[in-house]
């Protein structure tokens, strides 16, 4: 009976043994997990209910007044001395239209479709015409603008779009605009509201003030090892309570007064659960910053020589009154003009392509340029595409479960390949 009495003794000692360590290691987490949560709290609050608005967010795209091209996309570019090229298109700015051209050192040069003439820093003037037309100020003047290419405190890797032009313009709120203007696009806006928040959650949730300090790996190494204790706490906590409570002296009538003291049991059992939960999906978050996001290099602007364009824009066979921009992209050895058009709001806006040496049309152009940067992109991206398509491509209009807002981009293809991984 002395050894029986001994070995639960003995058992009981343990018990205390691992909620005094309980006890602890919640105390040690109690403040990250503090920051964390209170942070936490803050996203949704500020993405639905204090979520800031500008009068537009994106631009609708309008047809081309061809009358206002005088200079065919070769004949611009001689004019402006440029044998090769990495990128044109058309823009639509101030009552005006240009080709906007992406010279082979990546720096964006705008001609006047109608004389050839070189706008002096177009690039920034154009950001600084998007920012005002989605703000719809004319007024306020702009204290700064920069070219972003990089993402920083400010303008978040979440945002995607690089590079991006920043405006600070003098105004009451105290915004910053970031635009692509390469896609008229808007990469984010910070009004002063929305800059504390980021600044918050960055130091608070994310730690940034680590990173400052020392790198990714570290600040992730140090955030793996709270929530390693965090785990071990709720664990502890779920053992305890869960299967050993009884184990402990029932409490006394002093103790058991207020809500808090009474069901401290089942208040303990759901807070370990969602502290185990939150734990683990935060740990599968950090665990990903290991992975280096090779997505941003997933592009592909391949030089293209003037010599190429033998065939005009305007004498290409499809509507002229059609045209919303084109754009030129190498495939298999030869260039294409790849053409953006619409017939109206019934049939929607179509990519059709065409050889740029000889106005040949290429059928189901935009699946087949869609299927060949995918097989291009396979081997940096890990991946075993085969070469069959499980169905046919499939443009997306619209952001869904599988492609979400965060990835920025529409229209884009959707291509489902035969693959063990389901890609």
């Amino acid at each position: 009976e002395n050894k029986e009495a001994g070995q639960a003794n003995s058992k009981v000692q343990r018990l205390k043994q691992l909620y005094k360590w309980h006890r602890i290691i919640g105390l040690m987490t109690v403040i990250p997990v503090i920051f964390w949560t209170l942070s936490g709290l803050m996203h949704p609050f500020m993405a639905h209910w204090f979520k800031p608005e500008i009068p537009k967010t994106f631009l609708v795209p309008r047809p081309v007044p061809l009358d206002k091209i005088t200079l065919e996309p070769r004949e611009v570019l001689e004019t402006a001395g440029l044998d090769q090229i990495r990128m044109i298109r058309l823009v639509q700015w101030n009552e005006g239209v240009f080709y906007q051209v992406e010279s082979t050192e990546g720096k964006m040069i705008y001609l006047d479709a109608q004389t050839g003439n070189r706008v002096e820093n177009g690039d920034q003037a154009y950001a600084e015409y998007l920012a005002r037309t989605f703000l719809e100020d004319q007024q306020s003047p702009v204290k700064s603008a920069s070219l972003l290419t990089q993402f920083d405190g400010q303008y978040k890797y979440i945002n995607r779009l690089l590079p991006v032009w920043q405006l600070d313009f003098d105004r009451e709120d105290d915004m910053t605009i970031y635009v692509e203007t390469s896609s008229d696009r808007l990469g984010t806006f910070n009004p002063t509201s929305r800059k504390a928040f980021i600044w918050f959650f960055s130091v608070f949730h994310n730690w940034s003030w680590l990173e400052a300090i020392s790198s990714t790996w570290v600040r992730t190494t140090v955030m793996l090892i709270l929530l390693g204790i965090i785990v071990s706490s709720a664990v502890s906590g779920l053992v305890i309570y869960g299967f050993f409570w009884k184990r402990f002296k029932s409490p006394t009538p002093a103790n058991s007064q207020g809500i808090l003291r009474k069901y401290h049991r089942q208040i303990g059992l759901m807070t370990a659960f969602v502290t185990l939960t939150f734990a683990f999906s935060g740990a599968y978050q950090a665990t990903s910053k290991y992975t280096p996001d090779v997505l941003p290099e997933m592009v592909e602007k391949p030089l293209i020589s003037t010599a190429d364009l033998g065939i005009g824009l305007t004498d290409l066979n499809f509507p002229k009154e059609a045209l919303i921009n084109f754009g030129l992209v190498r495939m298999n050895t030869k260039t294409y003009y790849q053409v953006r058009q619409s017939l109206g709001k019934d049939k929607g806006a179509t990519w059709e392509y065409y050889e740029t040496s000889t106005g040949q049309h290429l059928n189901d152009g935009d699946r087949v340029y869609a299927t060949y940067l995918a097989n291009l992109f396979e081997s940096k991206l890990g991946l075993d595409l085969g070469s069959e398509l499980k169905e046919e491509g499939k443009e997306l209009t619209a952001f869904d479960h599988e492609y979400g807002f965060v990835f920025k981009r529409l229209p884009v293809q959707k291509l489902a390949f035969d693959t063990d991984s389901k890609n």
